[in-house]
């Protein structure tokens, strides 16, 4: 199983669909006793939370946000968490809107060490 996530910022390595995550959104990620949680803002969301478990490296959680044009949204999303040759720690993520169409992939990476 690859190192706690708690106490590290992620960021998505690209740019999604405008209203969503990107490249300036970062994610401050805590975890305990398998239970994780996130806060997150940067570019076009203003506030996002995310909630859900980990059991050995994946990530199941629910999360929600509140976007610079007034709209939320919430979806699901299982990740993997992968330790890099760097030391760094990548999710590689399948994600869906449930308050809306729509899912995809994305990978946010630990920034610096």
């Amino acid at each position: 199983m690859a190192r706690s996530l708690d106490g590290l910022v992620l960021s998505p390595v690209a740019d999604q669909a405008p209203g969503q995550v990107s490249t300036r959104t970062r994610f401050a990620y805590h975890e305990e006793a398998g239970r994780i949680w996130a806060e997150y803002a940067g570019g076009d969301v203003v506030r996002g939370h995310l909630v859900g478990t980990r059991t050995a490296d994946t990530l199941d959680f629910r999360y929600v946000q509140l976007t610079q044009d007034g709209a939320t949204s919430s979806g699901h999303c299982v990740s993997t968490v992968v330790e890099l040759a760097d030391g760094r720690v990548r999710l590689d993520e399948r994600w869906e809107w449930e308050s809306r169409e729509g899912g995809g992939t994305s990978v946010v990476e630990q920034l610096g060490l």
